[in-house]
């Protein structure tokens, strides 16, 4: 099979769609499956390889990690009929993502396309509400086409139903539970940070309104001054709010800026808790990082994070916006160590289920399915089990 992957984000840029896009054409190159990507230019020092090819792009006002890209139509009808792909995934409903569905249906290719993000929760915090109608017309009409739409939760799924969204599947979301564990050194990431304070408090996303990250600096000045001289925040991360907060953020909360990899991993495994207000979110790729780091987490009760979290059981949920509900779980979760502990045992073991290869297995058995029928997709399953 052939793939050709139309997207408007995707590696080195740091967000959960790159990520995850990434994460699936990793795979998809340990399976032998050739693919060639259409992305665009979002830095000078991007890598280059033959089957990427990239466009020039500024970035999207309402999420500058996604690109509005300049594609040449002919390039990219040039490159598809010298590729010769069986399937199109469209990822992302802007210009990149348009050509996608246009040349699946000039060419007469299979189209499939991915969902990753809630732009219409977007509006309100942008003061962009009055355009929500038109926003779900769009989608509506970009999505008609998909013989499938991979969705990351149950959640989401459940939203577009109500939306009138056809074709809906699950494409889950997974964790490298090798790289986030909750064994390392975590001396050495106070030492490296300068915390001296007994608990360590860590928020890791975009510092953006729809990110809700006002709440979380209420939160932050909202806790009791005995316990908050004990508290270190560690806000990872950037975006267009981050001076505002910065400014008006209490002594105890530090800004390291983006961090990835190692440097990441280290500061999940080191906290004591991480608490994630935003409500906004289709998955929750940073939710499953910190549970696999052994990190429990206080996070809002909306979105894709309710199909990650139970709360008590791995994490704690909070109503969205609710700054006292947040802080008081924060307080019962400082003062009982052994709960902390409990939580952050269940969120490692649930992560631990969670493999990404089993997640891409099963989306390219679906990529087969829209290809093949059932049939061949019941076969390949058969087989690929009687290989392991």
């Amino acid at each position: 099979m052939r793939l050709a992957l139309f997207t408007d984000t995707y590696d080195p840029d740091i967000n959960g769609v790159a990520r995850t896009l990434k994460m699936l054409t990793d795979y998809l190159g340990r399976q032998d499956v050739e693919f060639k990507i259409f992305a665009p230019r979002s830095e000078p020092q991007d890598y280059v390889t033959s089957n990427i090819h990239r466009f020039n792009s500024l970035s999207f006002f309402l999420y500058p990690e996604c690109r509005l890209a300049f594609p040449s139509l002919v390039q990219i009808k040039n490159e598809l009929e010298e590729f010769g792909p069986d399937l199109i995934h469209v990822a992302t409903p802007f210009n990149i993502g348009l050509c996608g569905v246009y040349f699946a249906k000039k060419l007469d290719i299979p189209l499939v396309g991915s969902y990753h993000t809630d732009f219409d929760h977007y509006l309100k915090y942008y003061n962009f509400e009055f355009l929500s109608k038109v926003l779900w017309k769009y989608m509506q009409w970009f999505h008609r086409p998909f013989k499938r739409l991979f969705v990351p939760s149950s959640e989401t799924l459940t939203s577009l139903e109500k939306h009138g969204f056809l074709n809906l599947e699950i494409w889950g979301r997974g964790v490298d539970c090798t790289l986030y564990h909750p064994f390392y050194d975590k001396l050495a990431v106070r030492k490296k940070y300068k915390i001296r304070r007994k608990y360590l408090l860590t928020y890791v996303g975009r510092i953006a309104p729809e990110k809700d990250i006002h709440t979380l600096l209420n939160v932050a000045n909202s806790l009791p001054p005995p316990l908050n001289d004990q508290i270190q925040w560690l806000v990872v991360g950037d975006g267009p709010m981050r001076e505002e907060i910065e400014q008006n953020a209490p002594s105890n909360m530090l800004f390291t800026g983006y961090l990835s990899g190692q440097d990441l991993a280290e500061v999940y495994s080191a906290s004591d808790l991480f608490v994630f207000p935003s409500s906004t979110e289709t998955f929750g790729n940073v939710v499953l990082e910190a549970l696999a780091s052994g990190t429990p987490v206080v996070a809002a009760n909306s979105g894709g994070v309710r199909n990650i979290l139970q709360t008590g059981v791995n994490g704690i949920l909070c109503e969205p916006g609710n700054v006292r509900d947040f802080t008081q779980c924060i307080i019962k979760l400082l003062i009982n160590d052994s709960k902390r502990k409990q939580l952050g045992l269940e969120g490692r073991k649930y992560a631990l289920t969670q493999k990404w290869d089993t997640i891409n297995e099963n989306l390219l058995h679906q990529y087969f399915e829209v290809l093949h029928g059932t049939r061949y997709r019941q076969k390949t399953v058969s087989t690929l089990d009687g290989q392991k």
